[in-house]
């Protein structure tokens, strides 16, 4: 279990499977710039948080819900948390306060552009779930990400193997942010799209440590005599 003080961001989980550096950059750094596609993001992010709570009969969606884990030492902010009428109780269902009966909690994620290669989006959803789960005493089956560009929303299952995927990043983090150091650049086609790729140089860096590297191998095989 964490303390309040040890909770990280939620969100740097998409950072880290999305490159173990960028997250760095970012969260022991402290370094940021925006591009046009994060800039597109954020305004669509605000957007979802500026609209406030909407009631209907069998639904109730809070927008910008504060959420936190101290076992996974997390913390964030939902965009979207739809409360479906259910017909079971917990732990799939869960009361909310001034409303009758059980609810069922369905975190929505919306992102501006399309589904990606990999499975950042699914993680930073399913680490929402997981917080929900703890604050609620709740099991959460599922949720769902909404894409700008197709205006369609993509239901996610919260299985086990997403799961262990998710609070294995957690883990993974927190040893990245206890040891305060900014891993290694490695260059990809991934980071063409990086609004950090000016403030990283991955080819440049890249290339500096495979020079450090033929210089340290070399030197070890002079010392031993080969």
């Amino acid at each position: 279990m964490y303390a309040e003080d040890d909770l990280l961001p939620l969100s740097g989980l998409q950072h880290l499977l999305f490159c173990e550096r960028q997250w760095g950059l970012i969260h022991i750094e402290q370094q940021w710039e925006e591009n046009r596609l994060t800039a597109e993001g954020r305004v669509l992010h605000d957007r979802v948080h500026d609209a406030g709570t909407e009631a209907r009969v069998d639904s109730v969606s809070a927008r910008g819900l504060v959420l936190r884990s101290f076992r996974l030492g997390l913390s964030g902010q939902a965009d979207a948390v739809e409360f479906q009428r259910s017909e079971e109780g917990p732990p799939r269902g869960v009361w909310l306060a001034g409303r009758e009966g059980w609810w069922r909690p369905f975190p929505v994620e919306y992102k501006r552009g399309k589904p990606k290669a990999n499975a950042c989006d699914e993680v930073q959803l399913c680490a929402q779930a997981l917080c929900l789960e703890e604050m609620r005493d709740a099991r959460i089956e599922g949720g769902a990400l909404f894409y700008g560009a197709s205006r369609r929303r993509k239901e996610i299952a919260f299985d086990s193997e997403l799961r262990a995927q998710t609070e294995a990043l957690a883990v993974r983090m927190h040893e990245l942010y206890a040891a305060r150091a900014t891993p290694p650049a490695v260059y990809g086609k991934k980071c063409e799209r990086c609004s950090l790729m000016g403030r990283c140089l991955p080819q440049a860096v890249s290339k500096r440590d495979a020079v450090k590297r033929y210089l340290a191998r070399a030197l070890h095989e002079v010392e031993d005599g080969t």
